[in-house]
Formats: C-alpha cells, sequence, structure tokens
C-alpha cells in the first residue's frame, strides 16, 4: 500500500544512512524500523526511568552561611582562578 508520511529530517537522514550502509532499499529499512517499533509497543518495552539516590553531605559547618552560598562559591571561583593564574608566573 502506498501512502505519503511526513518525517523529521534527522530521523530520514538515520533512516537514509541505515539503507545505504546494509545495501537495502529504502522503503525495507523503513518498514523494518516499524514493525520494530511497533512490536516493542505491542510488548510493552519501555525504558526504565532514572532513579537518583540521594546521598548526605553531612550538616553544614558553621562556619558557612548558606544563605551566602553564591557569594561562597564566587569566592572560591577567584581564589581558584588567583592560584591557576599565580601557577602561570
Amino acid at each position: 500500500m502506498r501512502t505519503t508520511l511526513t518525517i523529521d529530517d534527522n530521523i530520514l537522514k538515520n533512516l537514509k544512512k541505515m539503507a545505504q550502509e546494509s545495501g537495502r532499499p529504502f522503503k525495507d529499512v523503513v518498514n523494518e524500523v516499524l514493525v520494530r517499533g511497533l512490536s516493542a509497543t505491542e510488548r510493552g518495552d519501555q525504558v526504565e526511568p532514572y532513579r537518583l539516590v540521594p546521598a548526605s553531605m553531612g550538616a553544614a559547618q558553621p562556619a558557612v552561611d548558606l544563605n551566602k552560598a553564591l557569594q561562597l562559591g564566587d569566592a572560591l571561583e577567584d581564589q581558584a582562578i588567583a592560584e591557576k593564574l599565580e601557577r602561570r608566573k
């Protein structure tokens, strides 16, 4: 059966590359990819969601005011840059 589809440029590029590398006709590659995608959907294949396991970094040190974290970050960055420039001399 013939039909007209609008395919995103990057998907089209990948499909053409697959067809060229395999030496098979473009329509065969498109049909194979569609069949694989549909069968994966029917089987319920899904990517497992990413899970982040939090880790404790301990309590804040008394000398560090967390309300001024950006200022602290700027100061540490300035110090690192100054040390790097000093090593270049």
